[in-house]
């Protein structure tokens, strides 16, 4: 008898984006509701913004230069925040000084994969930005990350420092845009459904749902 793979979840997502923080949380809503189903879900990257330096860029400057005039970039993070609180998420933007460029934690991700450590790692990327508002671009803030997340730190703090995977990594950001991703957060669900958005849980779980009454080849997979 042949074993059923499980549903897979490939969320493409950008660490600095405050959707996808927000996405996350209402996956993890949806996945509690239908406990039956056995999914797996991945991390894939996407960059915001890939002309940001490798420093970052000074996070006033960068709010003013994309929206013009801090009141409307107040406004739109306004609304994030109300977002934000109704899945438990402290939004705290006042303290980010930093945009950061997300290439190096997106590599981060990808090595975490080796130890099924994604979720934890991303979830403490997110949290590190959002809401302790700390630098990402520090190769420290990253290893100290790793070393929380159960990975093996001193081999994070040898691999930062050169530029191992980063080629894999931009091939990757290439792949998505390639097969038509244009924002984040984005939920491709066993290689067949693709939501665009941080939607609601239940249409997340319906989606799940669908996915596992209409599966006629299990373990269809999106290129890693």
């Amino acid at each position: 008898m042949t074993a059923v793979s499980p549903i897979t979840v490939d969320v493409v997502s950008d660490v600095m984006c405050p959707w996808c923080f927000i996405g996350k949380r209402r996956l993890e809503t949806a996945l509690r509701s239908v406990p039956e189903l056995d999914v797996a879900v991945r991390w894939h990257p996407f960059q915001l913004d890939a002309t940001l330096p490798k420093a970052g860029k000074d996070r006033q400057r960068y709010l003013s230069d994309k929206f013009g005039d801090l009141a409307r970039a107040d406004a739109f993070y306004d609304q994030i925040r109300a977002a934000g609180r109704t899945e438990g998420i402290p939004f705290a933007f006042e303290d980010i000084k930093l945009s950061p460029n997300t290439l190096d934690c997106h590599r981060l991700i990808l090595w975490s994969r080796a130890d099924d450590l994604q979720d934890e790692v991303v979830e403490r990327l997110f949290q590190a930005y959002f809401v302790k508002g700390e630098d990402l671009t520090k190769a420290e803030t990253l290893v100290r990350i790793s070393k929380e997340a159960g990975m093996q730190s001193d081999l994070v703090e040898q691999l930062l420092a050169t530029d191992t995977d980063l080629g894999q990594t931009e091939a990757l950001i290439a792949t998505a845009q390639n097969s038509g991703v244009t924002g984040v957060p984005c939920f491709i669900i066993d290689g067949r459904f693709v939501l665009a958005g941080a939607e609601k849980p239940e249409t997340i779980a319906a989606a799940l749902l669908h996915a596992e009454e209409t599966r006629t080849n299990p373990g269809t997979e999106m290129p890693n």
